[in-house]
């Protein structure tokens, strides 16, 4: 049931079925590029002439072959590698016919419009159904396609904020700095397109016994509110409402920032074990006597002087003399990279999360890998996020049957 990718060099375990990302910005996007990852040809809809909003949010831009700004911003090439881009203008009948007619060719149709915004052009889910029942059509909103919220614009934001993420990200009250934040990347967003990716493939699967597809209905409020996790159970379980705690863990302790004599380091104590190991390697073992050090129940009890004991212990030496000594113990610990320092880590480079892409502009652009390692099916990323409309020629003639006349015809109209 699935189709033929217009790449038959790719090897990814999805390659053979094609996805119409009809999405923009972050979410939706970045499950069609997971998508793309495991080898499913992705063919992004875009705005004749617009396109996708992000690709004009910048700073910075991609750079061409002399040095000088693009119009591709650097947050469209985060979002939209491996994918082939088409320009159709769905105002038009003509338009709508082209996005029918590729939905009938088409295992999977991604889409983020308010609820009920393609309906009025006749591509929601009951009507592409009607044309191709097999058809997986993932819908991605803020609050979903019920409920009093249904109707709401919904941004990573504002559901960071609504979510309940920003009341325990941030420094404890009453401490410098305190107050609510967001995480420094639009985590809810891309929480959402991993989600969708896992229900578009599980429908997938599903799909091999029914025949049948369906209509994934995900929501960003509905996103944040799940991968509130552990912390959503310390609530639900134990009654107690979460907290701002900076750095800190709710449930383990030590774990947080530790400043040492020349920075700071993460100190990650999972178990009684590696607290032991490192009052050894701080010749304070005599604290695993009382009572309050014991155990890890004990310690998140009496955090705070448990705490201020590990901060005087680590600010006598040095990061670096941290790192190496209790990593050499199996004591976790990391240091505190900014992106730069992310990208120059010698694990990073072996595992190449950062590839080099040839581009049409600047000739080669620096991209994040996937992260997912396959032992047969190797994820082969060769294309680079793709100009405006640099596929709609080929995509139509190829999977439309289109010829130059129509082609010409439709460009005249605007409507490509």
């Amino acid at each position: 049931m699935s189709s033929q990718a217009s790449d038959s060099q790719k090897t990814g375990p999805l390659t053979g079925f094609r996805v119409l990302d009809m999405s923009r910005i972050l979410a939706g996007p970045w499950s069609a590029q997971t998508l793309a990852d495991l080898g499913a040809q992705v063919i992004k809809v875009e705005r004749p002439k617009v396109g996708d909003d992000t690709r004009r949010w910048g700073p910075p831009y991609l750079k061409d072959k002399d040095g000088q700004d693009t119009a591709e911003a650097a947050y469209y090439t985060a979002a939209n590698r491996g994918k082939d881009s088409i320009t159709v203008d769905i105002t038009q009948a003509e338009g709508q016919n082209i996005i029918k007619q590729l939905a009938q060719k088409c295992d999977v149709l991604i889409e983020n419009y308010k609820v009920g915004g393609l309906k009025k052009y006749g591509l929601d889910y009951e009507a592409l159904k009607e044309i191709n029942p097999a058809l997986i059509y993932c819908s991605i909103t803020g609050f979903g396609q019920d409920g009093p919220y249904a109707q709401r614009a919904g941004y990573d934001f504002m559901i960071q904020g609504m979510g309940g993420l920003m009341s325990i990200t941030g420094e404890k009250d009453g401490e410098p700095g305190a107050g609510p934040q967001k995480v420094g990347v639009a985590v809810t967003d891309l929480f959402t397109g991993l989600y969708a990716t896992i229900a578009i493939q599980g429908a997938l699967l599903e799909r091999e016994r029914s025949g049948l597809g369906q209509h994934i209905d995900l929501a960003l409020l509905d996103v944040q509110t799940a991968v509130l996790a552990n912390q959503a159970s310390n609530y639900l379980v134990g009654g107690t409402v979460p907290q701002r705690m900076g750095n800190a863990h709710p449930n383990i302790v030590p774990y947080q920032a530790f400043a040492t004599s020349n920075g700071f380091i993460i100190l990650a104590v999972g178990n009684d074990g590696q607290f032991a190991k490192l009052l050894q390697l701080a010749g304070r073992e005599e604290l695993m006597q009382d009572e309050r050090f014991a155990t890890n129940p004990a310690r998140v009890q009496n955090r705070d002087v448990v705490c201020q004991e590990v901060a005087e212990i680590m600010v006598q030496q040095s990061s670096e003399y941290w790192l190496e000594e209790l990593s050499v113990r199996g004591v976790p610990c990391g240091p505190i990279n900014n992106i730069e320092q992310v990208f120059a880590n010698p694990q990073i480079q072996h595992r190449q999360m950062q590839i080099d892409v040839e581009h049409p502009l600047s000739g080669s652009i620096s991209l994040c890998n996937s992260p997912i390692k396959y032992s047969r099916t190797a994820i082969e990323i060769s294309k680079a996020p793709p100009l405006l409309g640099s596929d709609t020629d080929d995509v139509l003639s190829d999977l439309l049957g289109m010829d130059e006349t129509q082609l010409n015809s439709l460009r005249e109209k605007g409507c490509i």
